[in-house]
């Protein structure tokens, strides 16, 4: 009988690194998709309409300086920025409910209601005009973000 001895070599035995690597990759997508539910959770739960009302106003306001720049003064190039800021001074109040009683910030929006209403009773004919209308908004812009914008 010829005994066979069995092969006392064990194999080399195989390594657990590419099960951590691929448990690790899985764990790392999953915790960024997680991260990114949260983010956008939070991101809901915040009101939009204050945010929207500063770019509307600021995108009328860069159209009345483009208007300067290209020297398109004409009241058909200027009135409705004019107008569409007005609608969106209306709305100061309630974009900004937690400020609404304060008499500062009712003063500010008064004063660039105020500043708009005599643009429109009086609208600038020449891009001076404009001009000077644009600074005058933009200086009660700025007179109320130096007071609540910090």
């Amino acid at each position: 009988m010829s005994d066979t001895q069995p092969n006392t070599a064990a194999a080399p035995r195989a390594s657990n690194g590419k099960k951590y690597l691929i448990l690790f990759l899985v764990g790392a997508v999953m915790g960024a998709i997680g991260a990114v539910m949260l983010m956008r959770a939070l991101q809901a739960r915040q009101d939009p309409f204050p945010d929207s009302v500063m770019h509307v106003q600021a995108w009328h306001l860069k159209q009345l300086d483009s208007r300067v720049q290209e020297n398109r003064c004409a009241a058909t190039d200027t009135l409705p920025h004019l107008k569409a800021l007005r609608t969106t001074a209306d709305d100061l109040e309630w974009a900004f409910p937690s400020l609404k009683d304060d008499a500062r910030f009712t003063q500010h929006a008064s004063k660039f209601r105020g500043t708009l209403d005599a643009a429109l009773a009086s609208p600038p004919l020449n891009c001076a005009g404009v001009g000077a209308v644009n600074k005058q908004i933009q200086e009660a812009c700025g007179a109320c973000h130096q007071d609540f914008k910090g």
